[in-house]
Formats: C-alpha cells, sequence, structure tokens
C-alpha cells in the first residue's frame, strides 16, 4: 500500500475541504499511477470530488466512522482495519486523503509520492513531513519543473520502520 499527495512549503494539503494548489501536471500523475488500483480516501475527500462521486477505473474504498454512508460505485470501511482486511488481495493500493486518513494510514504504506510544489499557500489541513521522520527516506527526486508560476518536484519517500514480513498489505 502506497500513499499519493500533493503538498505545499509547509505540508499543507488543503484549506475549507479542498485542495489549496492545483496543477495539471499533478492530476496527470495522480491518474496516471491510479488508474486500475484501489483507492482508500475518508468521506470529506470524496464530497471535494466532482459530484461527490467515486473516482472511475478504480475500486474506491471510503473510510468513515458514519455507519449509515453509502455511495453508489464505492465500498465503506468503518475502520483502518477493515480497511485494511478489505484490500489484503489487493495488487495496488493507494491511499488518496484526506489528512485523517493519510496520518491513521501512513505507518502501513511503503511508499509515498509527494507532489511538492514550492507555493506558501494558506492551508487548514496538512501531511505529516516526512523529512523530519527518520522512518522515512527520500530516494527518487524528479528535475524541479514549473507548471504556470508553480515550481514542482515530484518526489518518492520509503517506508524504513515497516517489516514487510509482517505487513497486512
Amino acid at each position: 500500500m502506497d500513499i499519493v499527495v500533493a503538498v505545499t512549503d509547509n505540508w499543507g494539503i488543503g484549506l475549507g475541504g479542498t485542495q489549496t494548489v492545483v496543477i495539471p501536471e499533478d492530476r496527470k500523475f495522480f491518474r496516471t499511477l491510479t488508474k486500475g488500483a484501489t483507492v482508500i480516501l475518508g468521506r470529506r475527500t470524496l464530497m471535494d470530488f466532482p459530484d461527490a462521486k467515486p473516482l472511475p477505473k478504480r475500486r474506491n474504498i471510503i473510510l468513515t466512522t458514519d455507519t449509515s454512508f453509502t455511495v453508489d460505485g464505492g465500498e465503506t470501511a468503518h475502520s483502518v482495519d477493515a480497511a485494511l482486511k478489505m484490500v489484503e488481495n489487493d495488487e495496488k493500493v493507494f491511499v488518496i486523503g484526506g489528512a485523517s486518513v493519510y496520518r491513521q494510514l501512513l505507518p502501513f504504506c511503503r511508499y509515498a509520492y509527494i507532489t511538492r510544489l514550492f507555493v506558501n499557500a494558506q492551508a487548514d489541513s496538512f501531511f505529516p513531513d516526512l523529512d523530519m521522520n527518520p522512518h522515512w527516506k527520500l530516494i527518487e527526486a524528479s528535475e524541479r519543473m514549473k507548471s504556470g508560476e508553480v515550481e514542482y518536484v515530484f518526489l518518492k519517500y520509503e517506508n524504513t520502520a515497516l517489516d514487510w514480513k509482517q505487513a497486512v498489505v
């Protein structure tokens, strides 16, 4: 299981329930990476999607404590353990947000695919700073690129603390 997220200079990921900064190159990267995979996301993240519908061409698992929540085209899990059980036989699984879901599932992820946006944008939700976490190691970095006025890089981190023989996924 892996994570994919876009972060700003202060590891901000959202403001008022939506992404703070969006660039087309990140959206394309996200689509290419997650197409045909299973994605795990929170209910509030789902509500930020166009028409609040699950992503096409992916298995969507919505992690929510609301036991009455249902959505056409998606499955619900009411705990981290339930979500992990649902994906234990899936080949490609990506955690795609929001902040609470990222925090809960980060310890179970092998890789984090980060689009680092070099902008100082206001945020009220954040992704954990992997550069300050001794268990996460930067293993790949693209060249610095530009989309309009926004400079960015694609980064890949590896969770060195996860014991793969003991991992659930």
